[in-house]
């Protein structure tokens, strides 16, 4: 008897309305409890294991973008934008796009874009303690020990 794994690219797990970047194969194991395990299979080729020691992503840059047209449409987005919060982040840019639903471009510190995400189910709590939890700090950014003067 020989076992063979195999695996689906994204595309192949989108098509089956499975998004690969974020399924986490315990929630594959959870399927028979909802009478769901025809679709077990195709789930664990495309899920993430879970890892014990998981650990934040972080980065150096943000840049928050809205059409400020949209401000109607998300009130959270817009009281978020418009208050203090923004100047917590010194790396975080706000950018007024034409038409565009807000999203948070994510980028290391050359600038280079990592990821993208939608934000627009997002209140502003959300929006601010992801920010606290995967920008980089002030002192986490400098890590220049010569110009910090730190040991």
């Amino acid at each position: 008897v020989t076992k063979v794994l195999a695996e689906f690219s994204a595309e192949d797990c989108w098509s089956l309305g499975l998004n690969k970047a974020n399924l986490l194969c315990s929630s594959c194991d959870s399927l028979s409890t909802f009478d769901l395990d025809i679709l077990k299979e195709h789930c664990n080729q495309c899920c993430h294991r879970d890892e014990s020691g998981y650990t934040v992503k972080r980065y150096a840059q943000a840049r928050l973008e809205v059409c400020t047209c949209k401000f109607g449409a998300y009130p959270q987005i817009q009281a978020f934008v418009k208050s203090d919060r923004p100047a917590k982040f010194p790396n975080l840019q706000i950018k007024y796009v034409r038409g565009l639903d807000p999203i948070i471009k994510l980028m290391d510190k050359d600038g280079n874009v990592q990821d993208v995400l939608a934000i627009d189910k997002w209140n502003t709590d959300s929006v601010e303690e992801f920010l606290k939890t995967h920008l980089l700090s002030d002192d986490e950014e400098n890590t220049d020990y010569l110009k910090t003067n730190m040991v």
